[in-house]
């Protein structure tokens, strides 16, 4: 014990040097800092030594002692300069030096004050976690961000069509395509990384159709030795705000029962690709094999949560692929978070054509149980066109239920998917409400 704690001593004072190499910026405020503890230092001691009094017999020493110490100034106004002095090159030597430190990881055009003050928001915001998959799940994430850092993105592994479908049977690790989209959402540089992921590439038979952010997570996986950890590394290089995992470990595979047009009987259908695009009504999924256990930190995050939003995303492909891994759905049961459902806002062809807000929550508690959510949100704004597609009514019987929580969530750009900033907003709104009066701006108030 004592030998480590020398160490780490030693380890520090040895440090210390590579600090004062030429280039960093940092001596420079570092000397002034020192400049003015020392004149700090020098005003209580005028106001000591003055305590005293002093002759000398030497006139010039005496002249200059009384010019350099101001003593031709009364003492309380030499202790305020010196003191002064002192404090004003103490403070801005220190907020220099922490702008040399931090310059690295300011953006452009931010300021250090504000950047802080948003991070450290951020980083005392409700423990969220949220459960589905596809592009519901990066907007809900890309509006989140802006509220809390503390967010957990739980993500299905059921996918086995296009890019990530091939390299899952090429390459035998888990679909990486969900995952790739909430990373790209949940990073701090959006703009960029969101184009670099969703690069697709061309004009090569090997690598036709395949993304460049599912590449990098199975090379990642590859290097790591791990699924899991490539993903965690894949974070930390595109430096997320929150965790993505997927919800099992597990190769785990979708099939339905589905109804098909002129025919008695319920067809199986195997592949999560694959529902959507057959004919008819899906009845029930299951995941194959169905005992497979929930990766622990999201059974860890689900418990320890402040709240949990389930969707937006397609309603038998994304969001039940998660539900239905039994020790996560217990978990989901046994945690006292605010348990959120968001209803898709355009029904989805193939897979929930003609439903209502009601047709949804009745198939996701036929296949959970029912009163697992504690508020359902829906959409209540139908003024745009969407084309093809249908809205998604909140109809009477949604209307009737306590839980049901309606908004304008409507994207005006994309009238048939969310908008992220309000689904966000809403979603606080709802926290703050339930949580106390403390409002999130007044919660800013007090940082």
């Amino acid at each position: 014990m004592r030998n480590n704690f020398i160490e780490r001593i030693w380890r520090t004072l040895r440090d210390i040097p590579r600090w004062f190499r030429p280039g960093l910026g940092i001596k420079r405020w570092y000397a002034l800092v020192m400049i003015g503890i020392t004149l700090l230092g020098l005003g209580f001691a005028v106001l000591i030594i003055d305590l005293y009094r002093t002759d000398s017999s030497n006139p010039i020493l005496l002249t200059f002692l009384t010019y350099a110490s101001l003593r031709f100034i009364p003492r309380v106004w030499r202790a305020i300069i010196f003191g002064g002095l002192g404090i004003g090159l103490v403070v801005y030597g220190i907020l220099r030096l922490n702008r040399s430190l931090l310059q690295p990881f300011i953006r452009p055009g931010s300021d250090v004050f504000d950047q802080i003050t948003d991070y450290r928001r951020r980083e005392r915001g409700p423990r969220i976690v949220t459960i589905g998959g596809g592009h519901g799940l990066a907007t809900l994430l890309r509006g989140l961000k802006t509220h809390t850092r503390n967010l957990t993105a739980v993500v299905t592994v059921a996918d086995d069509g296009g890019s990530s479908g091939r390299l899952r049977e090429s390459h035998g690790i888990l679909p990486p395509g969900d995952i790739r989209n909430c990373l790209a959402a949940l990073s701090n540089d959006e703009a960029l990384l969101t184009q670099l992921f969703q690069y697709r590439f061309s004009g090569s038979p090997d690598l036709e159709g395949h993304s460049f952010g599912n590449l990098f997570i199975t090379a990642l996986a590859d290097i790591t030795g791990s699924f899991e950890d490539a993903v965690a590394e894949s974070g930390r290089v595109l430096s997320v705000n929150g965790r993505v995992l997927p919800s099992t470990l597990h190769n785990v595979k979708l099939v339905a029962s589905m109804e098909l047009p002129h025919s008695l009987n319920e067809v199986r259908v195997e592949g999560e690709s694959k529902i959507p695009t057959m004919a008819g009504r899906v009845n029930r999924v299951w995941l194959e094999p169905d005992n497979a256990s929930a990766f622990p930190p999201v059974i860890k995050s689900i418990l320890n949560a402040d709240v949990i939003i389930v969707g937006p995303g397609s309603l038998y492909t994304s969001l039940l692929p998660n539900l239905l891994v039994n020790d996560l759905l217990a978990a989901m049961q046994a945690s006292r978070a605010i348990k959120i459902y968001v209803c898709n806002i355009a029904t989805q062809s193939g897979e929930t054509d003609f439903f209502t807000c009601y047709d949804h929550i009745r198939a996701l508690e036929n296949h959970v149980g029912e009163d697992l959510f504690d508020i359902i949100l829906c959409n209540n704004n139908y003024e745009n066109n969407i084309g093809s597609s249908q809205w998604v009514l909140a109809d009477e019987k949604t209307l009737s239920d306590s839980r049901t929580h309606c908004s304008d969530l409507v994207d005006d750009g994309h009238p048939w998917r969310h908008d992220s900033i309000k689904l966000a907003q809403v979603i606080m709104d709802i926290f703050y409400e339930r949580t106390g009066p403390l409002s999130e701006n007044g919660i800013q108030q007090m940082l």
